[in-house]
C-alpha cells in the first residue's frame, strides 16, 4: 500500500475526522440511535484512520481511472472512418 496523499491533507482528514466523531457522539446523547448516525460515525471513523495510514481508496480509484499506464497517449480528437447517421 502505497502512500498517495500528503502530510497535510492527511491532518486535515484527522482533524476532520475527530470534529465529526465529536459532533456525532454529542448528537446521539440528545437523539435516539438511527441508521444514519451509525453510518455517518463509520465514515468519521475512515476519515481518522485515513489520515493515519495516509492512504485514501477513493483516491487511488480515482488515480488509476484518470492516469494512463500503458503509455499509450491517447487523443481527444478521434478521426472517424464512416459517418454515424
Amino acid at each position: 500500500m502505497i502512500q498517495n496523499i500528503g502530510i497535510i491533507n492527511s491532518m486535515v482528514r484527522i482533524t476532520a475526522g475527530l470534529s465529526m466523531l465529536t459532533f456525532l457522539s454529542m448528537q446521539g446523547q440528545k437523539q435516539e440511535d438511527s441508521f444514519v448516525q451509525r453510518m455517518m460515525v463509520i465514515i468519521a471513523a475512515m476519515k481518522v484512520a485515513e489520515g493515519i495510514v495516509r492512504y485514501c481508496p477513493m483516491t487511488a480509484m480515482y488515480d488509476e481511472i484518470v492516469y494512463e499506464d500503458d503509455g499509450i497517449e491517447e487523443d481527444w480528437d478521434q478521426e472517424f472512418t464512416e459517418e454515424v447517421m
